[in-house]
Parts: structure tokens; sequence; C-alpha cells
């Protein structure tokens, strides 16, 4: 989309009528005013609609990607546009989450569209004695469990990469396609 010229698009404040009553009526004067509402029309209407482009919700298509990059969102141009507004509407919440289960959960919700689930903790360990070695590090690694969800297929290169961003760096992170929810989660919720 481009917000260039707009052939017949009328300017909301035309040129000629603001020139010196002198003016009003001489020809050349109103010509060259109209070629510059011409240029200034397409201005005046993304000045007058300006809030419109900060809303997700609103915003041109083509602003969506802007938008997203812009608050630090997660911005896929292959998923539908009603699902991208929606990822960039709530990323804030996504940030406030992030490095959590949760936020990992709905991250690759909205994000690609996939249902997940997290288990493990990335190996933390510590020391039971102030000021002593902490115990040999576990190898124990996050587990990210995903199968389709709002999309029919799950591209697990795209899971892959997104979990890399959104996992804390000192975690080691394992990813399994499923082909559809696991055994073990529809027995303990089975609205998941």
């Amino acid at each position: 989309m481009s917000r260039a010229a707009v052939p017949g698009l009328p300017s909301r404040y035309p040129i000629g009528g603001q020139l010196p009553a002198l003016y009003h009526e001489d020809d050349f004067a109103q010509r060259f005013t109209a070629g510059l509402d011409t240029v200034l029309a397409p201005v005046y209407a993304t000045l007058d609609n300006l809030a419109g482009y900060f809303d997700p919700r609103l915003a041109p298509p083509d602003f969506v990607a802007w938008l997203s990059g812009w608050v630090g969102g997660f911005d896929d141009p292959a998923r539908p546009l009603e699902l991208r507004r929606e990822a960039v509407a709530r990323a804030v919440e996504l940030h406030r989450m992030r490095g959590t289960r949760r936020g990992l959960t709905e991250a690759l919700r909205l994000v690609l569209g996939v249902s997940a689930d997290v288990s493990g903790d990335g190996g933390a360990t510590w020391s039971t004695t102030a000021g002593g070695a902490p115990p040999p590090p576990d190898v124990d690694t996050v587990l990210v469990r995903v199968w389709p969800g709002r999309t029919a297929e799950v591209d697990a290169d795209r899971v892959e990469a997104l979990v890399r961003t959104l996992c804390p760096v000192h975690t080691a992170c394992r990813v399994e396609v499923l082909p559809g929810p696991p055994a073990d989660l529809e027995r303990s919720d089975p609205h998941a």
C-alpha cells in the first residue's frame, strides 16, 4: 500500500481558499495551488487518521509489520492478517511473560498458530550452604511439545527459531512436533 498521491482525493484544506482575497479570482493561482492540493491531500489524510496507524486493529496491512518491530513483537507475514494484528496488540503482555512457560506457549499460539506444552526447568542448580560450591549442573532440558492448533500443519523450523528466540540463553531447549495433543495432556486437561 502506498500513501503517495491518490488520484481524485480531495483536500480537506484547499490552499486556494486560504490565499488572500486578491487571488481568489486569479485562475493561475487557483490552478497552481490545486496542483499542490493533489500532492498534500494524502499527507493531510494520513495525519488526520494518525491514531489509526498506531492501533494494530486499524493500521493498514503494510504498517502491521512496522508496528510489530516498533513494539518488539514477532511478525510473520505468512500468517493471516487478523492473527498478526492480535500478536502485535498483545506484544506488551507477551514481553511481561517472556522466559516463562506461559509466555512461550502464548507466543507460539499467537505468532505461529500452534498449541504447545512446555515441561522441564532448564536444569537450575544451587548450593544449600552459603559460600559453598554448587553441585554439578544437571543436563536437564526444557521440552517444548507442539501440535497443530489454528493451523493444519506445524513448520518445525519456524517453531525452533521462535523457541530459540524466546527461551533464556542459559537453558537448553528441545522441540518435539506431535500430530495432536499428547495423551498425558488430554487426560489431565480436557480443554487443551
